[in-house]
């Protein structure tokens, strides 16, 4: 009975590890299978893996490169990745024209003026120019800007044939008095009907002057110089077309001053403190004789003109503004001349300047009686501005 039990226990426990022996063969067979059916992944021999979804090709992608020509995928992985920042670029360049035209439809809007001008000159707010020209004077200067008129600015005709054929647009900034109607305002308009010359309602910071000549006049380069400066303007045409190709550049006789803290001394800072310990100097700037930006940071100006800092010197606020952006600084001295014999001596030697100036006097002394003298003794011949070609002409947009 025990042995019979005891079989038969034996016999049940043996088929039991057959059964199981049997069951785990026949999964591991068609576990074998399937995953051969799901995932057997072909020789990588030139084929072309396709995955679609509903049709739809959604990635197409040669086995045979990617396993086989690591070099040709990182060509193309750097390819892709000049397209990609090519790509961003003009994306950056799209919404800075973007700001660019709505913060010029603000400047516009808010001075009636500007406002009115811009229906006067519709035409050529069209029109593409080279250079665009700020002389900044002051209200009771009447005598500075005819003493200008009279040597190295253009009147009358040929300021308009300068603009029609140059693209080089010319304009005293200057602004009104705070009461409307006054002496001062009666004397510039009349002074602007004799001259046949606008006066933009400019305020006397800088970048109101950058920001207004932005929006009326598309130009390459925009230019700010002091009726109390002799300019040779073919000269600074051919300076400036040098630098035609670079995006953000700022052209001048580049200085660095001290930080003036002492109250009650000419330029002194207010701010001195910003600038670290006393005795300190000032970031690289342009002397503010004169200067010259591309459209590019006159654009930036005019955008950001509600948010940029006025320090006490023009010069160092203009500075201050291209701290911290991608811009390209040109310390050239021909825009920093001195007055004869300085001048002079570099014109008989071939190297004509742009600028004339005393420096003592941060610009031409008693200018009213000198100018003349620098023109006839430092300045280009007279026919150079109209026989120098600035190797692009202008013309109207599209």
């Amino acid at each position: 009975m025990y042995v019979k039990s005891r079989g038969e226990f034996a016999s049940k426990q043996v088929l039991s590890k057959n059964l199981a022996f049997l069951l785990c063969f026949a999964s591991f067979c068609a576990g074998m299978f399937f995953t051969n059916r799901m995932w057997m992944v072909p020789e990588a021999n030139g084929i072309r893996l396709t995955s679609r979804t509903e049709g739809k090709q959604f990635v197409d992608c040669d086995l045979n490169v990617v396993l086989k020509n690591e070099a040709n995928s990182s060509r193309s992985i750097s390819g892709s990745k000049h397209s990609i920042e090519t790509v961003d670029k003009a994306i950056s360049d799209l919404e800075i024209k973007l700001m660019a035209a709505r913060a010029e439809r603000e400047t516009i809007m808010k001075d009636p003026m500007l406002s009115e001008g811009v229906k006067n000159i519709e035409s050529t707010s069209k029109r593409k120019y080279f250079m665009v020209i700020g002389i900044n004077t002051a209200f009771s200067s009447r005598k500075r800007r005819d003493s200008v008129r009279a040597t190295w600015m253009p009147q009358a005709e040929k300021r308009k044939k300068l603009e029609e054929e140059k693209g080089i647009v010319i304009r005293f900034v200057i602004g009104h008095s705070s009461t409307s109607g006054g002496i001062l305002d009666k004397a510039i308009e009349a002074e602007e009907k004799q001259h046949v010359e606008g006066y933009l309602e400019l305020s006397a910071k800088t970048k109101t002057y950058f920001a207004t000549a932005v929006s009326l006049w598309d130009a390459e380069f925009y230019i700010k110089v002091d009726d109390d400066v002799h300019v040779n303007l073919a000269t600074l045409g051919m300076t400036l077309a040098g630098h035609r190709t670079k995006p953000r550049v700022y052209i001048g006789c580049m200085k660095s001053g001290p930080v003036l803290a002492q109250k009650g001394v000419k330029y002194h800072e207010p701010e001195y403190w910003k600038f670290g310990e006393v005795g300190n100097r000032y970031f690289r700037h342009a002397t503010g004789q004169l200067y010259a930006i591309s459209k590019d940071l006159a654009t930036y100006i005019m955008i950001n003109q509600n948010v940029l800092h006025k320090y006490a010197n023009e010069d160092v606020s203009l500075g201050a503004w291209f701290i911290g952006l991608d811009v390209e600084h040109v310390d050239d001295r021909r825009l920093c001349c001195g007055t004869p014999p300085d001048c002079e001596w570099k014109a008989q030697a071939g190297n004509i300047c742009v600028a004339s100036f005393d420096w003592r006097c941060s610009g031409i002394c008693r200018s009213v009686e000198r100018i003349l003298e620098v023109h006839e003794r430092c300045g280009e011949d007279k026919n150079a501005l109209w026989s120098t070609n600035f190797s692009q002409k202008t013309k109207s947009s599209s």
